[in-house]
């Protein structure tokens, strides 16, 4: 991809809009995250906060970790399920079930899935031509309809993608550092009002994801192509590489908390079963710097990596290059932004767009 004037990391208005979703979304944990990101690896109690990228590889490749333990992901999905959740085998066998997730959402998969986003945003961008487009709203639905296709659930698409996001905004209240917001929905009610829209309540973990990166990821990388001015460089060609670098600068799952399940040793820190481990994506993304990472590792380790890399990778960066392509012959211009302060990911409440030249 060639932009027409810099890489989109240089441009400073993007980066400033979205460290602003930092900011006020998250701002304990933004403050945190900044105020540690000098060190590679720190420790604060029985928690280890994990910057460096090869660390943060080495964590989710060299240690073994406890897939369902207090404050993780997995412990999350279990507490959400009672215990059963997407990858609960030991072992080959749940090496075997993540390949078999990983089969199922790659190219056959997206020729199955993506003429349903395909349909939504057919339906949805035109209105940019005479009037607005609320960017939220619109990436709810496309991950609407793509989480009810995965999880072949019977329930309303819209029902199903705001369970996810109020399941995941719960549980985060519950995980995240700061005090609880006095209003929310218990953690637990929210889960059984998930589970039961799904045939399989162990696919509360999938669905939630689904969810919550698409509606997070689409408007802060809409935002930042409008104002790094990329639209004149989105074509079939550019776009593929363009949703993969806009996915690595803006970070849509900032951090994954683990815990280890064994003595080891990372970055030269001692490690002990039960430490919790912090793993920075965004830094190890390199997500906060100015210049291109020279490391192709970099636009990976937002997903994770290794037997932990997130098995949608191939499926989220589809779907933002097929939105990128929808929306840039308008050259959308940002005209009102809202974060929202209560969804589990850094992500807008509101993100309205207006096209280049129109009222």
């Amino acid at each position: 991809m060639t932009p027409p004037a810099v890489h989109p990391a240089a441009s400073r208005r993007a980066r400033r809009r979205d460290r602003t979703v930092y900011l006020r979304s998250h701002p304990l944990l933004f403050a945190l995250l900044c105020a540690t990101r000098h060190r590679p690896v720190l420790r604060l109690g029985r928690t280890l906060i994990v910057h460096d990228p090869d660390a943060y590889r080495h964590a989710l490749t060299r240690i073994p970790l406890e897939r369902t333990a207090p404050g993780t992901t997995g412990g999350a999905a279990a507490q959400f399920t009672g215990g059963r959740i997407l990858f609960d085998q030991d072992g080959d066998d749940h090496r075997a079930a993540r390949r078999a997730l990983t089969t199922d959402l790659a190219a056959p998969a997206l020729s199955r899935l993506r003429p349903l986003w395909q349909d939504v945003l057919a339906e949805r961008v035109p209105a940019l031509a005479t009037g607005t487009l609320e960017l939220v709203d619109l990436a709810e639905e496309l991950a609407a309809a793509t989480a009810a296709a995965l999880t072949g659930t019977d329930a309303p698409p819209r029902e199903l993608a705001r369970a996810a996001r109020e399941a995941a905004a719960a549980t985060a209240r519950d995980h995240l550092p700061g005090p609880r917001p006095p209003r929310g929905t218990d953690a637990a009610e929210a889960a059984a009002r998930l589970t039961a829209l799904l045939p399989d309540p162990r696919d509360a973990m999938l669905a939630v994801a689904a969810v919550n990166t698409t509606v997070a990821a689409l408007p802060r990388a809409a935002a930042w192509c409008a104002d790094a001015r990329l639209w004149p460089a989105v074509d079939a060609t550019s776009a593929p590489a363009l949703a993969a670098e806009l996915l690595r600068l803006t970070a849509p799952s900032p951090l994954l908390p683990r815990a280890a399940a064994a003595n080891a040793t990372l970055a030269g820190h001692p490690v002990r079963a039960g430490d919790r481990l912090v793993l920075v994506a965004r830094h190890a993304a390199r997500a906060h710097h100015r210049t291109p990472p020279q490391d192709p590792a970099a636009t990976q380790a937002v997903f994770g990596t290794g037997a932990h890399a997130c098995p949608g990778a191939a499926l989220a960066r589809a779907q933002l290059a097929d939105t990128l392509l929808a929306l840039a012959p308008h050259r959308p211009r940002v005209v009102r932004a809202r974060v929202d302060r209560h969804a589990a990911l850094p992500g807008y409440a509101h993100l309205t767009l207006r096209a280049e030249g129109t009222r």
